[in-house]
């Protein structure tokens, strides 16, 4: 294998890109077992020899200069070919470069600037789940193909995330990922879509994100050692231990190299030293839900119309902080798989609800903390270039900080006296020292009454007047000066107002400045009865807004004593920031606690609206009178509730009854329920008890895809196919009428062989169908279940014909229903002769099929001596009653067991067999 060049060739982690490349010379590696990464500059044979400086356009100009690519371009050092996928061409007809691309042929399409993060930490809900996320993907090569390394760094949030795990060629565990970080940017090798010869991994992640904007950089820029150097240096020291989890994990470094360089790149800043939060997260700490469960299921969004809340998120979101509702959203789309984890939340939760005092606390001071991840990521960079706007976001946020540390002392009051064993560890973890110590610092310099205020204006001056007086004897000239220009520009509207007798005041805006702003009757007084040096006049129901030359001349005199001000000012935060940047990663552990307390007071909250119960953890799925929680949320009534009864013995579930009865919706309603309990939120049942599940798969949508040219028949076959490939034995898996895109002879085949599948693993599954041939599978297997939901039959005197009541309810065995079909068509505007052609042609054809095998006797012994088989196993693995009442349980376990059996008593023998 060949390694990495000569080290003059490659740029240092924190270099600025060169614009030229030489062709590097190859040498043996000196640990041959290393696997290759895609971006390690292992296989350098195809690197273009012919070079020619490119010319670089400025960071933060026009990055997308667009120029045809040719052949014999040369490649500078950092290449980046950027398109965004809906704009594609499958033929590549075309191809760009932009100022620093060039190597392997790119992907045609338009390069879209990546904005740089925001300054503002009072991000509102809706911006906080805006996508900011860049990812960087990478796959091994040869053996090590479906091995995958992937990095991640969130714009609002200074924290990197690496993940590095084995997939199948599916890609299903990165498609997902990918969707749970919701990407703004990913970032692939360029050698990963060379023209006409792809990788699958690569074609999968830009099916599945058209709208994403997708980087191709050169592959010399995915290489692990870089990549831990930059951790090394980037890494604050309470997550260094990331070091050790990561070194011998060669693609996620390789990722992690090529990302930090890019975000870099784009930013036009560097990250300081020791100021970013790293972790390795692997896929195994959570269960997956792929995206087109969360879309059925509608998690995030609802599938109707996107802009209501009538999904789970709406449901349990009633957080107070943009990080708490971020931290609900990744939670939703990665429930936890740890029981113990989860019992932690569900303590807290618990207290919560027990302790109004508590929870109204502590609602109260979270809700007055702003978007501590985005202060902390806007205070960790340090921009290359001092301007106006960067100075005023450093001094905007460092009042941001004070302002979040004073919010300490008033959370841990509120922490002190509770009990649950995560509540006092989020109270230890705010008696950290540095948070004092940077605050005291902090005020040393800044004003005690500088604060976070609402309005520009008001916010303006809290920028210009927070650094103490006498630090800087020319920042307290250029104050006065400040001041008196605007008493100059108050004092002159005052002799305007006096002079035309008119009801002037003085308004500002940020766009505008000061301005001048009257309150009248507009019908009365018109625009042309102004004075004539009134310009720029606008109007807005019964308000008049202008200004005059003379106040444009104050304004532009004011915004320069500004940027005065502002410069002096950035010189004395940036002195005090270098003296706090050792102290400030405490943030990170505040941040974390904020958002995790912020989610639980949310789901305590969400308690409170509704009679939900704490779930218990145990091998079976036991849902006592549950109902679909946003249903209720919806409905004026409170939805019928149905009883859910899954183990390892009964894993399958058949589901039957008229269309409209409720099957998806209770389909739905148990994947809703168990995502619940595994993020630690209380459920909307009577009782619960659930199985971890790994996995949640559904195949519940009945819709085409146009974009991918897939009939809703060949679409059902690739969600099965996806789910056969993907389940084991700790899935949920969820059918809905399988196979009813094709004729009924092949979706009864098809749902019998899926179903005889899923029969031989043990994951918990629950199938609706309307083929009940498929019901008769339960003669040949024990471990499948009937249910039916009950219809009723009533007289409808305005038609005189009988009409279907739905019970939605829930009830054992299979339905006895017969052309409910039909009968639904006759409720509808169908004529009258073809429901009564139809149901005599129905009439024919069921004459001429073969009767249903039946259950023998000798089936039915079997199937109770098994379900009373499973209860005992149950029984010895989770029973927690006392001894007299466990006797009872059995007691009454072995009357049931003689009353499902009659003949049970007349042969003890065999009841022991």
């Amino acid at each position: 294998m060949l390694r990495q060049g000569d080290s003059s060739t490659s740029p240092s982690p924190r270099g600025t890109p060169s614009r030229t490349t030489t062709t590097p010379r190859a040498r043996p590696s000196a640990s041959a077992s290393r696997p290759s990464t895609e971006g390690a500059a292992a296989d350098r044979s195809s690197s273009p020899s012919p070079v020619r400086p490119a010319t670089a356009s400025p960071p933060g100009s026009s990055f997308g200069n667009k120029r045809p690519y040719t052949k014999h371009a040369a490649a500078p050092s950092l290449s980046i070919g950027t398109s965004s996928s809906s704009a594609r061409d499958a033929n590549y007809p075309q191809m760009f470069r932009t100022p620093l691309s060039a190597g392997n042929p790119q992907r045609s399409g338009y390069k879209s600037w990546t904005p740089q993060v925001g300054y503002s930490a009072t991000s509102s809900a809706v911006s906080a789940h805006a996508p900011s996320a860049i990812v960087a993907v990478v796959e091994g090569r040869g053996l090590a193909r479906g091995e995958i390394g992937m990095a991640s760094i969130d714009l609002k949030s200074p924290q990197v995330i690496l993940s590095q795990f084995a997939d199948s060629t599916t890609y299903a565990k990165v498609i997902t990922k990918l969707k749970v970080l919701s990407p703004l940017e990913i970032i692939m090798s360029n050698t990963a879509c060379v023209v006409g010869n792809s990788t699958k991994l690569f074609t999968l992640v830009t099916e599945n994100f058209k709208n994403v904007n997708f980087t191709t950089v050169q592959r010399k820029y995915f290489n692990e050692t870089k990549g831990l150097e930059y951790i090394e240096q980037l890494c604050i020291a309470e997550f260094s231990s990331v070091l050790m989890e990561v070194q011998s994990r060669y693609y996620c470094l390789a990722a992690a190299a090529a990302l930090l360089k890019y975000v870099e790149f784009i930013q036009n800043s560097v990250y300081a030293p020791k100021s970013l939060k790293i972790y390795f997260q692997g896929s195994e700490q959570t269960a997956m839900i792929d995206s087109s469960s969360a879309q059925n299921l509608e998690l995030l969004v609802n599938s109707q119309d996107y802009r209501n809340n009538h999904t789970l998120f709406g449901v349990l979101n009633y957080t107070k902080t943009a990080g708490g509702s971020r931290r609900l959203r990744s939670n939703i789309l990665e429930p936890l798989v740890d029981v113990e984890t989860i019992n932690m939340r569900l303590d807290c939760v618990q207290e919560l609800l027990q302790d109004e005092e508590l929870f109204f606390g502590l609602q109260s001071v979270i809700s007055r903390f702003l978007d501590t991840e985005q202060l902390l990521s806007v205070l960790v960079q340090i921009p290359k270039q001092d301007t106006v706007n960067a100075a005023e976001s450093k001094i905007t946020n460092l009042i941001y900080l004070k302002h979040t540390l004073e919010l300490v002392d008033p959370l841990k009051v509120t922490l002190k006296n509770c009990s649950t064993p995560l509540l006092r560890a989020y109270y230890g973890s705010l008696e950290d020292t540095r948070f004092g110590l940077i605050l005291e610092k902090i005020k040393t310099v800044i004003n005690d009454d500088a604060r976070y205020m609402k309005g520009c204006l008001n916010m303006r001056t809290q920028k210009c007047y927070a650094v103490r007086s006498n630090i800087s004897e020319f920042l307290d000239i250029a104050r006065r000066t400040y001041t008196e220009i605007v008493d100059d520009i108050a004092g002159m509207i005052s002799q305007l107002a006096e002079k035309y007798s008119l009801p002037l005041r003085t308004s500002f805006s940020s766009a505008r400045g000061f301005f001048i702003q009257m309150t009248t009757d507009c019908a009365a007084l018109s625009r042309d009865q102004l004075p004539s040096e009134f310009i720029k006049i606008s109007k807005v129901k019964n308000s008049y807004s202008f200004t005059s030359a003379d106040l444009i001349k104050m304004n532009e005199r004011c915004q320069e004593s500004l940027r005065e001000i502002y410069h002096m000012t950035y010189t004395i935060v940036c002195k005090l920031l270098s003296e706090i940047y050792e102290h400030i990663h405490c943030l990170h552990k505040l941040s974390d606690t904020v958002s995790m307390l912020d989610m639980l007071l949310s789901f305590a909250h969400a308690c409170t609206l509704s009679d939900y119960v704490r779930p218990e953890f145990t091998d079976t799925l036991a849902i006592k009178q549950g109902w679909h929680p946003i249903l209720e949320k919806i409905s004026a009534e409170k939805p019928v509730a149905n009883n859910t009864y899954i183990t390892e013995g009964s894993n399958v579930v058949i589901i039957t009854g008229p269309n409209m009865s409720g099957k998806s919706t209770y389909l739905k309603q148990i994947a809703l329920c168990q995502i619940m309990a595994q993020i630690g939120s209380y459920v909307p049942a009577e009782y619960a008890s659930f199985r971890i599940a790994q996995q949640i798969f559904t195949r519940i949508s009945t819709d085409d895809d146009i974009e991918t040219n897939s009939s809703t028949f060949m679409k059902e076959m690739k969600e099965i196919a996806y789910i056969l490939h993907n389940a084991n034995d700790k899935s949920l898996i969820l059918i809905d009428e399988l196979g009813r895109g094709t004729n009924t002879e092949e979706g009864i085949g098809i749902s019998y062989a899926v179903c005889e599948h899923l029969l031989s693993i043990k994951a918990f599954t629950l199938f609706t169908t309307h083929f009940l041939e498929l019901c008769h599978i339960d003669a040949l297997y024990l471990n499948v279940e009937n249910m039916h939901f009950e219809v009723q039959h009533v007289k409808n005197t305005s038609r005189n014909k009988d009409a279907i009541l739905y019970t939605y309810k829930l009830s054992r065995g299979l339905t006895e229903e017969k052309n409910y079909g039909l009968k639904a068509a006759e409720a509808s505007s169908l004529p009258p002769s073809i429901v009564l052609d139809a149901r005599e042609i129905t009439t024919q054809i069921t004459s001429q099929i073969l009767q249903n095998q039946r259950s023998s006797p000798e089936m039915d012994r079997w199937r109770v001596l098994y379900h009373l088989a499973t209860r005992l196993v149950q029984a010895a693995r989770n029973s927690q009653l006392e001894p007299d009442k466990l006797r009872t349980y059995l007691s009454n376990l072995k009357k049931k067991y003689e009353e499902d059996y009659p003949g049970a008593a007349d042969l003890p023998e065999k009841t022991e067999e």
